[in-house]
Parts: C-alpha cells; sequence; structure tokens
C-alpha cells in the first residue's frame, strides 16, 4: 500500500488511532499535515509546516515516519517534550500502528550521571564542600545511582537544573576522563550512544544536534548520514539554540577555574614538577587585567565590538590584555602537557589550556563579516562571538543532501506571519523548502476573548506596571485565581509582583497566592499553580517572562485570565540584533519590517497560545500595550494573534470575567 493511502487510512474515522488512543477524534489538519509529511518522506527533501495549536502535530509527523520503515531522527527544542516523545508519543502510536521499532533517548552529556564524579563528590573529604540543603538529595541519588539503567538525571524529579549538585554529579567535555575513568564500564553517556547507534527511531534535542554538529562528540553526528527522515519539532528555536552552538564564547569564569585547578596540583602527585602556584597566580593576574578593562558595564550588560575592542575600551589595552591571558595560558599549556602521560587530569587541563588559546584569537583583530562580537557583564565577564544567523550550517546540512533519500521536516505552531513563513525560513537557510500552514482547529471567537485597554498608561510610563498589577488583580479576584501575567522583563516581573503583593496585603478576605518567577523553579511553579485550582479556599496569581512565554501547557480551568505587559521587541541596543539590523539595512532591507515587527509578532503569538489548549478551554487574552491602538503597525500585530473575540471597551471586559467566574459555562 503507497505511504500516503496507509496514512490516510491511520487517520480515518474507523483507523487504528480512534479504536486505541482514548479521545482521539479525526482532524482534517491533522490528516493534511500527515499527507505533507508522507509525500515528503516518499520524495525526500525539505518541508516547513506551521500546525496551529490542536492540530496534532506530533502524530502528523510520527505516523508517516514509523509506517515508511526508515530510520528516524526526531529533534525537540526542549528536554520536556523529548521525554514525552520518547516515554508516552512514540510507543503509544507504534503499538496502534503495529510498528514493531528499537526507541532510544539521546541527551547532552550533562543529562547523564556520572559513577566516576559521584564516587568523587561522596569521598569523605569531597562531601563536605555539598551544599547543606543538597546532601539529602545526594544521598537520594546515591540510592538512584544503584539502580537506574539510563542514568537519565530526569528520572530524580527533585534534581533541576539550577541544582548546584548537578554538575558534582554529571560531566563536561572538559572534565570527562574518558577512556581512562575508572568507571568507564559503567559510563551512562557511552551506554546511550551505543543504544541510539543501533535504534530505529532515535529522540534528540535542537541543542545536542548542534553541539555535535560543531564538535562531533555525542553521536548525532554519526546518525545523521544513516537517517532517512530528519523531523525538528518545536523548529521555531532552531535560530536562536543553534546560534548559542555555533557561537564561540568563553571568559573569566571559565579561566579562573583552569587557574584553580592548576593551583590544587602543588598539593598533589605532581607538585614538585612545576611552580603550580605560579602558573596560577600569572593567569589569574591576567583575568583580572581584562575584567578592570570592563569595570565600566555595570550590573549585567552586553557591550557590543567598536574598532576591535569591545565599546568603552581601548582596543591596544584590551590586545595587550588578551596577550597577557594567552602567554599565562601558554605556560600553563607546557607543563601541564608534558605530563599528560603521568595522569589524565593533566592531559585534561592540557586540553583545555590549548582550546582556551585558540579561542583567544577570535576575539583579535577586526571582526569579521557576517559575524558580531560582544562581551557580558555581570559575575563573570564572558566573551560571545557569533554568525548572524545559521542559514550556513543549515544549507550545508539540508540543500547540499541527497535530497532524493532523506526527508527534512520543519514543524511548530508559530514559523512567521505570512505564507511564505519568511521569518523562520531566511535564517534557517530553507529558501528552497515547502511550505505548508494549516490552520488551529480551536473556534476562537467562541474560546475567547481579546482585550487591549484604551485607557491605559503607556508602556513606558512608570506606572505602567502598577496598571498592569491592578488589571490582573482585579481579574483574579473575580475568578479565583487562574490567571497569569508574562512580561517582557525580569525587572518588570518583579514590579508586577510588589504591587500585587501590595494589593493582596490590603484584602481583609480572600487574597490570592503570587507566584512569580524566581520564587522557585519552573517547573515547581506551573505545579504550585496548577494546584490551586482544586483548592475551594483560594487561587493564585502567576507572573513570569522569558521561557514561560512558550513551552507551557496549563490546559483546562488552570488559566483562564492571561495578561501580556508590552508588545514584546527585542531591545534594539543588543549587539546580535544590531548586528542583524545593519546586515538587513546594508542589503537594502527595511528592519523594523523585516526583522523587529515579525519577531514581536511571532513572541506575542507564542505567549498568547498559553491560554487556549483545548477545544473545551475557555479564556480571555489582555494586552496591556496602547501601541496596539495608536500606531500603525498594531494591525499586523492584532492579525498574528488567534482570532478571538474583540472586547472594545471596560464594560465588555467585566462581562466577559463575570462569564469565567462560573457563572456561565463559555463566551458568547
Amino acid at each position: 500500500m503507497p505511504l500516503t493511502a496507509a496514512v490516510r487510512q491511520v487517520f480515518a474515522p474507523d483507523g487504528p488511532l480512534v479504536r486505541d488512543i482514548p479521545g482521539f477524534a479525526p482532524r482534517p489538519g491533522q490528516t493534511e499535515m500527515a499527507l505533507a509529511v508522507a509525500r515528503t518522506v516518499q520524495g525526500g527533501g525539505a518541508l516547513v509546516v506551521e500546525a496551529g495549536t490542536g492540530v496534532g502535530k506530533t502524530y502528523a509527523y510520527l505516523a508517516p515516519a514509523l509506517l515508511s520503515g526508515a530510520r528516524v531522527l526526531v529533534s525537540t527544542a526542549t528536554k520536556t517534550l523529548q521525554d514525552q516523545l520518547y516515554l508516552r508519543d512514540i510507543p503509544r502510536l507504534a503499538a496502534s500502528l503495529g510498528v514493531p521499532l528499537r526507541l532510544a533517548l539521546l541527551k547532552g552529556r550533562s543529562s547523564y550521571l556520572c559513577m566516576q564524579r559521584l564516587d568523587a563528590v561522596c569521598a569523605h573529604d569531597t562531601a563536605a564542600h555539598v551544599p547543606t540543603g543538597q546532601q539529602r538529595l545526594l544521598a537520594q541519588a546515591r540510592i538512584w545511582a544503584q539502580a537506574t539503567s539510563s542514568g537519565d538525571v530526569a528520572e530524580l524529579p527533585e534534581l533541576d537544573e539550577a541544582s548546584p549538585l548537578l554538575p558534582l554529579i554529571t560531566s563536561t567535555r572538559e572534565n570527562c576522563l574518558g577512556a581512562a575513568c575508572p568507571r568507564l564500564d559503567q559510563c551512562h553517556v557511552n551506554r546511550a550512544r551505543r543504544l541510539a547507534l543501533a535504534a530505529d527511531v532515535v529522540v534528540v534535542n535542537h541543542h545536542l544536534f548542534f553541539a555535535d554538529l560543531q564538535v562531533r562528540e555525542s553521536g548525532v553526528a554519526e546518525l545523521l548520514p544513516s537517517a532517512s527522515v530528519v523531523v525538528f519539532d518545536e523548529a521555531h528555536q532552531l535560530n536562536s539554540i543553534g546560534l548559542q552552538f555555533l557561537s564561540t564564547q568563553t571568559g573569566s569564569a571559565a579561566w579562573s577555574r583552569l587557574a584553580a585547578d592548576v593551583m590544587r596540583q602543588a598539593d598533589g602527585p605532581q607538585c614538585g614538577f612545576a611552580d603550580w602556584h605560579g602558573l596560577s597566580a600569572a593567569l589569574a593576574h591576567a583575568v583580572q587585567g581584562l575584567r578592570a578593562l570592563c569595570a565600566h558595564a555595570t550590573g549585567r550588560q552586553r557591550l557590543p565590538w567598536l574598532d576591535g575592542a569591545p565599546e568603552g575600551v581601548d582596543s591596544m589595552a584590551w590586545n595587550t590584555a588578551l596577550g597577557c591571558i594567552a602567554t599565562a595560558l601558554e605556560q600553563a599549556h607546557h607543563h601541564l602537557e608534558a605530563l599528560g602521560d603521568a595522569a589524565p587530569s593533566m592531559h585534561q587541563m592540557a586540553e583545555r589550556a590549548r582550546a582556551f588559546i585558540e579561542q583567544l584569537h577570535v576575539f583579535t583583530g577586526a571582526t569579521p563579516p557576517g559575524q558580531v562580537r560582544w562581551i557580558e557583564s555581570g559575575a563573570a565577564l564572558r566573551l560571545c562571538a557569533s554568525p548572524l544567523n545559521i542559514s550556513a550550517v543549515m544549507r550545508a546540512h539540508v540543500a547540499q543532501t541527497d535530497q532524493a533519500s532523506r526527508a527534512w521536516i520543519f514543524t511548530s505552531a508559530t514559523l512567521g506571519t505570512d505564507e511564505a513563513l519568511r521569518w523562520f525560513v531566511a535564517p534557517c537557510g530553507l529558501g528552497d523548502a515547502r511550505i505548508v500552514r494549516v490552520p488551529s482547529p480551536f473556534n476562537y471567537p467562541q474560546q475567547a476573548g481579546l482585550y487591549v485597554p484604551r485607557n491605559f498608561p503607556d508602556p513606558a510610563h512608570a506606572e505602567h506596571s502598577q496598571a498592569v498589577a491592578d488589571l490582573a488583580a482585579h481579574a483574579a479576584m473575580r475568578i479565583g485565581g487562574k490567571t497569569m501575567v508574562l512580561t517582557t522583563t525580569l525587572r518588570a516581573v518583579e514590579a508586577v509582583r510588589l504591587h500585587l503583593q501590595t494589593y493582596m496585603a490590603r484584602v481583609s478576605s480572600g487574597a490570592l497566592e503570587v507566584l512569580a518567577q524566581g520564587d522557585a523553579s519552573k517547573r515547581e511553579l506551573l505545579e504550585r499553580f496548577a494546584a490551586h485550582v482544586q483548592r475551594p479556599d483560594g487561587g493564585a496569581i502567576l507572573v513570569a517572562s522569558a521561557s514561560f512565554w512558550e513551552g507551557i501547557d496549563l490546559a483546562g480551568a488552570v488559566l483562564q485570565v492571561l495578561l501580556i505587559d508590552k508588545l514584546p521587541f527585542a531591545p534594539p541596543d543588543d549587539p546580535l540584533v544590531r548586528a542583524q539590523t545593519d546586515a538587513c539595512t546594508a542589503a537594502g532591507g527595511n528592519p523594523f519590517k523585516d526583522i523587529h515587527l515579525p519577531r514581536a509578532a511571532m513572541v506575542l503569538k507564542q505567549g498568547a497560545g498559553r491560554l487556549i489548549r483545548g477545544e473545551s478551554d475557555r479564556g480571555l487574552l489582555v494586552v496591556c500595550d496602547t501601541r496596539l491602538h495608536t500606531r500603525a503597525y498594531g494591525k499586523q500585530l492584532l492579525q498574528a494573534l488567534p482570532p478571538m473575540r474583540r472586547l472594545h471597551d471596560e464594560a465588555e471586559w467585566d462581562a466577559a470575567l463575570g462569564q469565567l467566574d462560573g457563572r456561565a459555562a463559555r463566551l458568547d
């Protein structure tokens, strides 16, 4: 049976998915997407699919891929989706389709327990340095280590990415002992790679994909040539994630860690073979000299490159300071390399010093065309050099491969505002890809209302955050919580939180809990927010920014009012944004029209997408930015949002709130 015919049967009313998967119902958009994927799997080439929320894109790309019998590589933007695909979606679909397969999950090195480092941290002299609050978690990790077969730290929910214990019991390329490791036969990283190389379907993430293309370190580079179908889910993050790994990044924190490691050799077996104190001090002194040149950068700030050096720094003094660091690194490298055969740790440190020396060359002289450099100040000084987009790398791997033998699928709910999806396609070098747009099946006019207050402080006004907090408090008190505020900055998170807490302190009864980004991990905040729906005695308001604009799923009655404080334009003084703007202007383009406006529209659309997650969801979206009314571009941004029912004034807003507080089931 041809693949397209088999796909039609899978999604038919009498097909296996309806039979085997509770709650599954055929959706025309899902079938349309699945057929487009099937044709690409058969014919090769690149397919870009924007599939609106609720289309069911996961099964739409998985079903044809699995039915084809081809080897499949699926890459996601988040480890959460990666785990969901591996643990639930792919096994469930394969069982329904009757497709036997070997499935593997492959993550980056830091996602796996390192037995050697766990042994080291549990040693008597090292365990004392584990933070007191992490001692209990370390004990749990020791017990878990005896039972786990995968070593995936995601199996320990308490061990989130912010835990200070995590880097102590996982490895990096810098500190992995490789073949010299005494626990090599129990290495979870190596086991995961072996399973991936033997599997029919492998689930990776974008971070690993790009990192591996650069260093050929984790197995993806070996998997890619043999995979006939490559799928990028959550593809809207490809460019930003890719730039992280295509860039060169180094700085004072990494250099200082090496200096400390060199210093420790003075008390080790190699103590008499070099002046370890002097080598460490020379490197530390050189690092301090470079940091002193950038002392004018206060707080967390990005400084662009001007005339061969960071803004506000004399280029001659900058190059001299870099030269001092390079000299100190070369001296350390010379002694460490000479002792490399004596101890694996010496060879490891020598390689780190050599890599740092190579990286320093990137930050001397004029910035090459098509690149941008900047430094980030803060607790440490970080040097960054990046291409402007990932188009060259993607063209090398997609456009220059044998199109007849490999299918590349790129999909997300938000990829652009025009039919050509230029916001995504251009920076990813996919100009020759086939484009398919599948709208959401949700009835947005019935399920959701959009309110843009007219009598509201200007976004730049000092009272704006208080007005946002007042509006959020009013809504949350009416419906018993179930309210989230998304802000464009962390500073606004704090301002809105403070105003909300002040408001709740004045309420004599029925006060709601105010949760804010930074109070706990992202996972814990979302769990606490969702738990309030089950409590009859109170609700909660969640205030957040950054990563909360996408990738979170608060379905049903958990979230019913979503406020966005400002239009999410990128900061114009960001060095990368500035360089992209300059390149657009030099090419004869319009930076606001071609870069800033499409990006703001995409981020706004992603944020708004947190509200309606299912066909029975009801909710209200509030965008607290009067520029949607007063600026010519407001209409274009409004068109990027789902087609929600418009609420034109405060009376309609209050009436809609009344329908959400339990007295009515839906918006009319």
